[in-house]
């Protein structure tokens, strides 16, 4: 099998500056080497060093006819910069921007007046084999435009936001028909607000503790959170990061009143950048319904903190490819996304995952 695997981004964000970053910072990393935030250094026979973008999309103009090189350090992207990527000769190409700028970054992001090359073309010249899809919450015709893309260009898709693909019945289908692999919806960061917030939540009901009410509180300084502010765009944010945690409750057999529960973005601190700060609140009771609760505040670099979980999707995704698995890949967006198409306690998602590995890995 081929030891590379070329991906594709669309979306030239914080995200996608980290994840590249990513790919200098541990190029020449060793077998043996343990990486912060991956499942394994080496997972199904790949590392990190064998993916290699080879196409990249946006609508900015401050980064479209770019290097990515330069374009994951342009504005607004505003995350820490922990690695100095060297110029890749993939240049950032224009792309429709659809329902992709909402109404409070109309003012910060202005499109591109370059030419629209057609996607499918530049995806099967460029050889690319995965699509990372890292556009704003709430792009949903945009999202849906680079589902049917991948299908045409028989295109694995790794879909990073809450616009539900692979957790859709019929995108589901159109993917499974396809051959074509999908892993969705939504990724969970490496130790983000709902990851903690889901775990919280098995600890209570492992340990006999009702979950009463509950609420997760988060702030951010990057455009993410600015796109946000629009109510509109947020709701299906909103439900996945809600439904992330109440499914857990749901796992132990439990119910929870929707009123009881709120899950979601909340406000846009601009010199936050790209930091995010979570508040979390859990009300339960003792023996005896003896009340007692539990609050936290947690405070992560937004985009690092998904990065390394992208890398094991990629790696994941590849596995699928190789051996001709299409649809949506059940075990890897159970551990990895917020919103997959099968919701697992994090626990019995990871080893369904390692199972995985160890059937499709390289032998």
């Amino acid at each position: 099998m081929d030891k590379k695997i070329k991906i594709a981004i669309v979306g030239i964000g914080n995200c996608a500056s980290s994840l590249v970053q990513g790919f200098t910072y541990y190029k020449n990393a060793g077998e043996d080497q343990k990486i912060v935030g991956l499942m394994h250094t080496v997972l199904g026979g790949y590392k990190i060093s064998d993916i290699e973008v080879v196409a990249a999309f946006d609508v900015n103009k401050t980064k479209v006819g770019k290097d990515l090189a330069e374009a994951i350090y342009a504005e607004p992207n505003n995350t820490e910069v922990f690695a100095k990527v060297e110029k890749t000769g993939i240049i950032v190409q224009n792309a429709p921007v659809m329902d992709g700028i909402g109404e409070y970054l109309k003012d910060v992001i202005t499109p591109s007046d370059t030419t629209i090359a057609d996607p499918i073309e530049t995806l099967k010249q460029s050889g690319a084999e995965i699509l990372i899809n890292y556009l704003p919450v709430g792009s949903q015709k945009a999202v849906e435009y680079w589902a049917d893309v991948c299908l045409k260009a028989h295109v694995a898709m790794v879909n990073c936001i809450p616009v539900f693909i692979a957790s859709n019945k019929e995108w589901a289908q159109k993917f499974t028909d396809a051959g074509v692999p999908i892993i969705g919806d939504d990724i969970k960061s490496q130790v983000g607000a709902t990851i903690v917030h889901r775990t919280l939540t098995n600890l209570f009901l492992d340990r006999g503790m009702p979950i009463d009410r509950t609420y997760q509180l988060n702030v951010g300084g990057n455009t993410d959170f600015q796109n946000m502010l629009e109510r509109g765009r947020l709701q299906s944010k909103k439900i996945s990061k809600t439904q992330s945690v109440t499914s857990q409750v749901k796992l132990h057999g439990e119910e929870i009143d929707a009123k009881n529960v709120y899950i979601g973005p909340s406000d846009y601190v601009a010199w936050l950048t790209d930091n995010k700060v979570a508040f979390i609140r859990i009300e339960s009771r003792h023996f005896g319904d003896v009340p007692m609760n539990i609050e936290l505040r947690l405070s992560v670099e937004d985009s690092p903190n998904s990065a390394g979980i992208v890398v094991d999707a990629i790696r994941l995704a590849k596995l699928a490819l190789n051996n001709k698995v299409g649809g949506p890949l059940e075990s890897p967006s159970s551990y990895l996304m917020k919103s997959p198409p099968v919701q697992f306690t994090d626990a019995q998602a990871k080893q369904n995952v390692e199972e995985f590995i160890q059937k499709y890995g390289l032998k």
